[in-house]
């Protein structure tokens, strides 16, 4: 592609594992998005638990990335660092063009993602999220403030990673009918249950070798009680099977109480066990659950390694389709934020 770029003025709040990454993507991925896409992504500011920091002029993501990776906030950015600034404010007063929500999951009120959401679409910014909690709690007013604005609010990253499940939904599904959806939504429990059928292992060596690797929290229990996978769930059901789900309407079972014992009968009998989110039409309604599955060896989620999630659509006319990413790393999760960025200025 020739010719002039488009610039992007990109806020970002959250800089862990998913945000870095992102940063790192822009930095990489600059000479080709103007080259083959117009587009020029600039950083104008950032936020994380230390404060702000913006720059209209562009922050280096080199640096911001380099900060964080010896510990240090981006408030500590010698050009353009506030300490003590809100993500609120600087939402509220940047001028920018796009914001990236990153910011850990608070599913208690959704803070401080959820005010800065509101802001950002109010003030007639695009957002692109990879934190559920605020689409979990409040999916169609989010939705309905940003076709207010005239905005596009994106979250592709916020169910499995970067598998492109909603996209797959809501794209390539929009004329059909989903009768039923089938997901290993999170590879914390895939990991375990995975590597206890293959290995051998205890639940006990198979977490403990999952929060090594970076596949689990030191506090996993969101993730082993099935409430990680309920979340996704709930936004699958609001933004592509277009039913208005909450959590409440869920039965969630997590695999603390699957044993090695009851994997290994899995395998002996053809079966893999996996911790499976389900929606299954029934009239006008959905039965929505999360739990612990027998799957004979052919399911295609049964065929999962241990760093997998997928996800399988039962349709009226397009067949059944199934998709499934290898995710060793939080980098397709922020790349899943990177092709949200693209999808709105490429439409």
């Amino acid at each position: 592609m020739t010719g002039r770029s488009e610039l992007v003025r990109l806020l970002l709040i959250g800089v862990g594992n998913v945000g870095r990454r992102f940063l790192e993507l822009v930095d990489r991925k600059q000479d080709s998005l103007r080259e083959r896409l117009g587009l020029e992504l600039r950083v104008v500011g950032v936020a994380d638990t230390s404060g702000a920091a913006l720059c209209p002029a562009g922050l280096d993501p080199q640096e911001v990335v380099r900060l964080k990776t010896e510990g240090h906030g981006v408030a500590d950015l010698a050009d353009g660092g506030y300490p003590g600034g809100s993500a609120l404010e600087m939402v509220r007063t940047a001028e920018a063009d796009l914001l990236l929500e990153a910011s850990p999951a608070n599913l208690k009120d959704g803070q401080p993602g959820l005010g800065c959401m509101e802001m950002a679409l109010s003030r007639g910014m695009h957002v692109v999220a990879a934190n559920k909690a605020p689409l979990v709690l409040a999916y169609p007013h989010l939705l309905e403030l940003a076709r207010a604005h005239g905005v596009r609010l994106q979250f592709d990253a916020t169910v499995a990673g970067g598998l492109p499940a909603i996209n797959l939904g809501q794209r390539d599904l929009a004329a059909a009918q989903i009768e039923r959806l089938e997901g290993v939504l999170n590879l914390t429990t895939n990991y375990i249950l995975t590597r206890m059928a293959e290995d051998d292992l205890s639940y006990a060596a198979a977490l403990a070798e999952a929060q090594m690797a970076g596949h689990a929290e030191t506090n996993p229990s969101l993730d082993v009680e099935g409430w990680d996978a309920a979340n996704k769930l709930v936004i699958l059901a609001h933004s592509v099977l277009r039913y208005p789900a909450t959590l409440a309407d869920l039965t969630v079972e997590g695999i603390t109480d699957i044993t090695a014992e009851m994997l290994r009968e899995a395998v002996a009998g053809g079966q893999r066990i996996k911790l499976v989110a389900t929606a299954e039409q029934q009239g006008e309604r959905y039965r929505l659950s999360v739990r612990p599955t027998w799957l004979p060896t052919g399911h295609p989620l049964a065929r999962l390694g241990a760093e997998q999630m997928g996800i399988v659509y039962y349709t009226d006319i397009c067949g059944v389709i199934s998709a499934a990413i290898v995710e060793e790393t939080p980098v397709p999760t922020a790349a899943a934020m990177l092709r949200d960025v693209v999808d709105i200025y490429s439409c």
